[in-house]
């Protein structure tokens, strides 16, 4: 037996793209088998819906109002939901940050100002874990393609809301380097439902906290990914338009050329 999960789902009380409440959600994954949600709304240097002027305990109070509407939802539906967020830096790079809290935010204001390098030891520190979102995305706001490798523990290898190319160069690039490779949605609204795009992450045992996916990604426990048929499949000619560069675990360039990595 399996278990299913959004690993990466957006409301509207936080991120500024999104059109959806959380829990508008739960039935839609509860009709699809799914055993729970991580919500991961866009957090402060990303597309935030809060204002970034707030005091820092009052932002990450706004912050979180997300995740606790879908959670006071799938409390009452019977369907697990669990806290992460998603980081965005130089408008070119996003991490999805899972295991912490909203406790651990509000004694954390100097989260605002990271680099990748500072998040990843900080959250590993405390015992969370950093997947590198949409690696290959090479939208017209985008202006290089950052490879972290030295600051995720693993790679979304599959992201319904981009090309297919694109995921097909994540995947490569997640076997190559042996990081686990796993699947979301990156859900902003229910309307997504209809698209019949919609992934996860497989696992063998029930999560019961947002630890135990921590265990997963960190342990390669990741069973499969959910994915439409030959989503991943690397065909050759997927190619990159804009800069590349390969950052080492202190974020700083290696000056390697990213082919060498595929």
């Amino acid at each position: 037996m399996s278990y299913l999960y959004e690993t990466h789902l957006h409301t509207v009380f936080a991120s500024d793209c999104a059109s959806s409440k959380g829990s508008e959600y739960i039935r839609h994954y509860q009709d699809r088998g799914y055993s729970g949600i991580i919500v991961t709304d866009h957090f402060y240097n990303g597309n935030t819906a809060i204002p970034r002027g707030l005091p820092w305990k009052e932002w990450v109070k706004q912050f979180c109002r997300g995740y606790e509407e879908a959670l006071n939802e799938g409390e009452r539906q019977g369907f697990d939901v669990f806290f992460g967020w998603e980081e965005t830096f130089d408008s070119c790079d996003d991490y999805l940050v899972y295991g912490l809290d909203k406790a651990w935010l509000l004694e954390h204001p100097e989260a605002r100002n990271w680099t990748r390098g500072e998040q990843y030891h900080a959250v590993k520190e405390a015992g969370g874990c950093v997947v590198q979102a949409h690696p290959f995305r090479q939208h017209h706001y985008i202006r290089q393609v950052i490879l972290s490798a030295g600051c995720v523990d693993a790679v979304e290898a599959a992201n319904a809301t981009q090309d297919q190319a694109y995921d097909a160069l994540a995947m490569r690039y997640a076997q190559k380097n042996c990081l686990p490779a796993t699947a979301g949605t990156d859900m902003h609204g229910i309307k997504q439902f209809n698209e019949g795009l919609i992934f996860g992450v497989l696992v063998e045992t029930k999560l019961k906290t947002i630890a135990d996916y921590v265990k997963v990604i960190c342990n390669d426990g990741i069973k499969g990914i959910h994915v439409n048929d030959g989503r991943c499949e690397y065909r050759g000619y997927e190619t990159v338009r804009i800069p590349v560069d390969v950052r080492d675990r202190n974020d700083r360039s290696t000056g390697k050329n990213w082919k060498h990595f595929m």
